[in-house]
């Protein structure tokens, strides 16, 4: 299960407060995130990550749809992101929304952050663990919240396709 809460915050004071914590640094990523239409509470995309030369797809499955923090994902790497939305597109699937993003990813422990620059919306973090345990994995993830000086107020319970969908 992927357990996660998606703050707005600042880009750069963010970064700065993540290293300041230890988080080790894993990279950067240039994501273009490629949404079909589901039935709520599910998510069908094809993430490429340009400049990694990857692309992926994932189904989710939201938990509480309300909150958007409780995820059942499966995820499959594929070999090229324009034959893989062909295929989507082929089966029927209708694409709804793109998102496109700058991602830097950090590790500390069990916890995983994703600070992001998403185009058109502002900058975002994702903290994230992956656990049977959601208990223990929200406990944790707020743990590490407040030591970065998140509150709840600062919470995004939306996803970005909802956000871009807004404007």
């Amino acid at each position: 299960m992927e357990v996660e809460v998606k703050f707005r915050v600042s880009f750069d004071d963010m970064k700065g407060k993540i290293e300041d914590l230890g988080a080790e640094f894993k990279g950067e990523e240039l994501q273009e995130d490629l949404y079909f239409s589901l039935p709520h509470p599910e998510l069908l995309r094809v993430r490429w990550i340009r400049n990694l030369g990857r692309a992926y797809i994932t189904y989710k499955y939201i938990q509480d749809p309300g909150k958007n923090e409780e995820f059942d994902e499966l995820e499959v790497e594929v070999s090229d992101f324009k034959t893989a939305v062909e295929i989507l597109r082929r089966l029927g699937f209708k694409e709804d929304v793109l998102v496109k993003k700058r991602r830097l990813v950090y590790k500390l422990g069990d916890v995983t952050f994703e600070l992001s620059d998403v185009e058109g919306l502002g900058s975002f973090l994702d903290i994230e663990i992956l656990s049977d345990d959601v208990v223990y994995a929200k406990e944790r993830i707020w743990e590490v919240a407040k030591r970065l000086g998140l509150a709840e107020k600062d919470v995004e319970p939306r996803l970005y396709q909802e956000l871009l969908k807004e404007k």
